[in-house]
């Protein structure tokens, strides 16, 4: 579940309202300018952020999965634990920068892209659903995938419903149409 350019303010929207394409189009993208014939703007700086935040995201991983050593055909504690703690975080912290904080250049690239991107991990949950598979342990490779799914459904729901409560905000159960019932 990456997040887009677009959701990180990689892309410049004024040059997106005009009618260029995230990733620019024809030559002239190449040379540093959309189709409006303006410069567009470089984001080394985005990306170092994100770069940064990867790279803490990915130390804490390691360090999580040191502290809960797994052995090969058991239940894959490590990583269900890191997403699922991840899901949490990302669903809080993400109250408070959409909704609460005023707006930073870098804080969510740097936070949900790059610390949660990095510490986070579907290539491990995929290799050890696949190791668990290999040895015959279906019914623990089926479990493990689909709990690792609703915990990581049900961690970013209580993280977004704790941190709207811990400020006072409405809590969002579900749409209503115009005559007040659910959708």
């Amino acid at each position: 579940m990456g997040v887009s350019c677009w959701e990180v303010g990689v892309v410049d929207r004024g040059a997106a309202a005009e009618g260029a394409s995230p990733q620019g189009s024809g030559a002239d993208s190449w040379r540093g300018r959309n189709r409006s014939g303006r410069r567009r703007r470089h984001h080394v700086d985005v990306v170092a952020v994100v770069a940064v935040g990867g790279g803490l995201g990915s130390v804490a991983r390691y360090g999580v999965e040191v502290a809960v050593p797994v052995r090969p055909g058991v239940f894959p504690l490590a990583t269900f634990l890191i997403n699922s703690s991840g899901s949490f975080v990302l669903g809080f912290v993400m109250v408070y920068v959409l909704g609460v904080w005023p707006p930073h250049r870098y804080l969510r690239p740097f936070v949900a892209v790059g610390f949660l991107g990095g510490y986070t991990t579907f290539s491990t949950y995929a290799a050890e659903i696949r190791d668990l598979f290999a040895r015959r342990a279906w019914a623990l490779a089926g479990s493990y995938a689909l709990d690792s799914l609703l915990a990581g459904l049900a961690a970013v729901w209580l993280g977004v419903t704790l941190a709207r409560l811990s400020r006072g905000l409405p809590v969002r159960r579900g749409r209503r149409d115009r005559q007040g019932g659910r959708r």
